[in-house]
């Protein structure tokens, strides 16, 4: 019997996985007890409580768990899941302030530290930041930082022209949106080509527009590929579709409406919208008022 047991130990030794903290991993039920059940891994038995054991769960089952450390500063297993995992960036809500830091909010029972040397700006309660999450050498805790610069690649731009790519939204200035591609680096959506409300945090597919000599990259809203023309002439088949869905045939919109009421209408730029209305009116399809567009047929 001893060597059975020395066997299935060491059976279970290699079924074991080196824990990846401050991420998900998958790991095996070794044993329950009365308020949860153990994961097996390499760095010793993790907990994962029993508000969090899926249902049926039993030993042997793997789960998809994120590991952290808890108040007690021991390894314990969730499946919550985080607003963002060690590696990434994200714009968070700061929930608390203390002497040493600041504490955000990111989905899990702990919130999560910003140590007061990791602040770009001071921190307040109730404000949003976007943040890195990194795993700290000394304490071996997940922690975040709003200095960003040395996370984000600024040389060897992997990226073409055209390309689409993933953005977050990362902050405001005088001229546009500082935007995060593909969580990587850094880029410029500017202000007169956004006709959307756009705050911080927001996630949007947009695609590189410009890679200039100094590396900074430009990104748009709109497929670089859409011609003026063939922008134009959706822009017009649009709105004579939402004309015709009117039992009046009009709506009240014109060259004088603002541009967020142009975009809320019809999710394009004023500039697209006249020359739209312009190619309609030419073509005798609608009649154009101060106030308002309609159908010529109506």
């Amino acid at each position: 019997m001893p060597f059975f047991l020395a066997l299935q130990n060491i059976l279970n030794q290699r079924n074991n996985t080196m824990v990846e903290l401050g991420n998900y991993n998958e790991l095996e039920i070794a044993r329950e007890v009365d308020f949860g059940v153990y994961l097996a891994s390499e760095d010793g038995d993790i907990l994962l409580p029993n508000k969090y054991i899926p249902e049926d769960a039993k030993i042997g089952d793997k789960l998809r768990v994120f590991i952290y450390r808890d108040s007690e500063d021991r390894m314990i297993a969730t499946t919550l899941e985080p607003y963002a995992t060690v590696g990434e960036f994200a714009c968070l809500t700061c929930k608390d302030v203390t002497p040493f830091g600041a504490f955000l909010e990111w989905g899990l029972e702990k919130d999560l530290l910003v140590p007061l040397h990791n602040q770009k700006d001071k921190m307040n309660v109730g404000r949003k930041y976007c943040v890195y999450l990194y795993l700290d050498e000394t304490s071996d805790r997940v922690v975040a930082t709003s200095k960003l610069g040395k996370y984000l690649q600024n040389e060897n731009i992997q990226l073409t022209v055209g390309q689409e790519a993933a953005l977050m939204v990362a902050g405001f200035t005088d001229i546009g949106i500082k935007v995060i591609i593909d969580g990587k680096y850094m880029g410029m959506l500017f202000k007169n080509e956004v006709f959307q409300d756009v705050r911080l945090g927001d996630r949007l597919t947009g695609y590189i527009k410009n890679i200039r000599e100094d590396n900074k990259v430009d990104v748009s809203l709109r497929k670089p590929d859409t011609t003026a023309k063939t922008e134009v002439t959706d822009a017009s088949q649009k709105i004579l579709d939402k004309l015709q869905n009117q039992p009046s045939g009009r709506l009240p919109l014109s060259d004088n409406s603002s541009p967020e009421e142009i975009y809320l209408a019809f999710g394009m730029s004023k500039k697209t919208f006249k020359k739209a209305i312009g190619t309609l009116y030419k073509n005798g399809q609608i009649q154009l008022a101060e106030d308002h567009i309609r159908l010529a047929s109506r």
